[in-house]
């Protein structure tokens, strides 16, 4: 969004150390790698100091700086004139304080988004239902920004003609979801699962129940919660809200407990696209992904009632969510040099998203199926637990277990640990072979994916 320095000022009860109140400031960054010409860089605290990457900043174009000290004269001399300079009290809660000020300038509603997993294919799935006749403009962050620096960014990076938003959520532990929707005050909230996620964080799973849960807490009674009927959890979640509250899941024989949006007929090509049946009030719609997974298939129907409790048509936003792109390493499905399939899961890990991406794996037409794997952050005491039941889970199906740097995966795993060594025994990827790659974000394993796709044999 376009702010001038005095607005920015404004929002954040800054100090301007220099620069003229009527430069204009487009949107924002933490990076000065990635800084958009034009921006306000603020320099956050945190491993780094951001105030080091200052002057880069603005000599990378920064129309203002948003710092917490006084900068040096030598610091002060080596930026061009122009670059304002605008002190705080705190970098990171200025940024918060300038999320609010863009979010109250959106006048569609927000959604937000949070669950245990799927949150960024959901986000990304809900953008494109979203999109069309009814919403001229939507917008939602490329990537996963989904946490305190995350979310204000994506709502002042939003274009100022902005007509509906979405907002990824994620939660450490209770307190951060409240935190998040303080800032981006969404207007539909929907809750993808709960499972056994961050338990080294939270404690229990009654305790992820109710940090993701402050999502529904915080709706307004005009809003809508959008909840998932399959997990106990997520449902219970709807006595929490005054909003309407609408359900999705899959369709069985329940009668009258129906969710509002069924999912149902999943089937998957060999490319591992889906398609499916989604019915809401007696209307259906056959809806094919490009998306890769049958469990892009509760994804879409999630995302879909989404969109319908913003406002968008029912059949307008089946329409438009078969054209979603997904953001990067999430059930990538490749074609490797050698003629077999990788699948590039890469970015995130836990023990339902890792069964669905197993299962995923052994829908594709193979010969031999390897599952390189690793870490599952963050599971506290069930880690071990966890991580040996995929490894039997994967046996069990045929699916060979390649195990990085992560022995809790057990005797039936096969162990390296690092990239060369998995690349090394997983051997030729060639057409009678299909890979997945998946484990947390710090394994960094996405790298391993693409060294087996431009492999070339020989």
């Amino acid at each position: 969004m376009r702010f001038s320095v005095g607005e920015l000022v404004d929002a954040m009860d800054g100090h301007l150390d220099r620069g003229e109140l009527n430069v204009r400031v487009d949107g924002a960054d933490i990076d000065s790698r990635e800084l958009k010409t034009g921006s306000a860089f603020f320099a956050l605290v945190a491993e780094r100091d951001g105030h080091d990457f200052v002057p880069a900043a603005a000599l990378a174009g920064a129309s203002a700086v948003v710092v917490s000290r006084h900068l040096a004269n030598d610091e002060l001399a080596s930026m061009p004139d122009g670059a304002a300079v605008i002190r705080v009290a705190d970098t990171e809660l200025a940024l918060a304080a300038l999320g609010r000020a863009a979010r109250s300038r959106i006048t569609g509603p927000v959604i937000g988004i949070t669950g245990s997993v799927g949150k960024t294919s959901v986000k990304d799935l809900t953008r494109a239902a979203c999109s069309g006749s009814m919403f001229a403009s939507v917008w939602a962050a490329d990537k996963s920004f989904n946490n305190e620096i995350g979310v204000p960014l994506t709502l002042i990076n939003a274009p100022d003609d902005v007509e509906l938003a979405v907002v990824e959520m994620g939660a450490r532990g209770l307190g951060h979801i409240s935190y998040l929707c303080d800032i981006a005050s969404p207007s539909v909230g929907v809750i993808t699962t709960v499972a056994l996620v961050h338990s080294e964080l939270f404690g229990s799973i009654e305790d992820v129940a109710l940090g993701k849960g402050e999502l529904i807490e915080s709706l307004p009674t005009e809003g809508a919660a959008v909840l998932n009927a399959d997990n106990p959890h997520v449902l219970a979640m709807g006595d929490r809200t005054t909003a309407q509250v609408l359900t999705f899941g899959s369709s069985g024989d329940n009668g009258d407990d129906q969710p509002s949006f069924a999912v149902s007929d999943i089937e998957v090509d060999s490319g591992l696209r889906p398609t499916f049946v989604i019915t809401h009030n007696n209307r259906t719609n056959q809806v094919t992904l490009d998306a890769r997974g049958a469990h892009m298939a509760i994804n879409a129907t999630t995302a879909v009632a989404a969109a319908v409790a913003a406002g968008v048509d029912f059949d307008e936003a089946c329409r438009q969510v078969a054209s979603a792109v997904l953001s990067p390493w999430r059930m990538e499905v490749d074609v490797a040099a050698e003629g077999g399939v990788v699948i590039n899961d890469a970015y995130n890990a836990n023990p339902t998203s890792m069964r669905a991406a197993l299962n995923a794996l052994a829908a594709v037409p193979a010969k031999r199926r390897v599952a390189v794997v690793g870490e599952m952050a963050e599971l506290g005491v069930e880690g071990e637990r966890e991580h040996l039941a995929v490894t039997q889970e994967a046996v069990d199906a045929g699916i060979e277990v390649v195990a990085v740097a992560s022995p809790a995966y057990g005797d039936r795993a096969r162990h390296v640990d690092g990239i060369d060594g998995a690349a090394e025994l997983v051997g030729s990827v060639d057409s009678t072979t299909a890979v997945l790659v998946k484990a947390s974000r710090v394994a960094g394993l996405e790298r391993l994916a693409e060294l087996l796709v431009d492999r070339q044999s020989g």
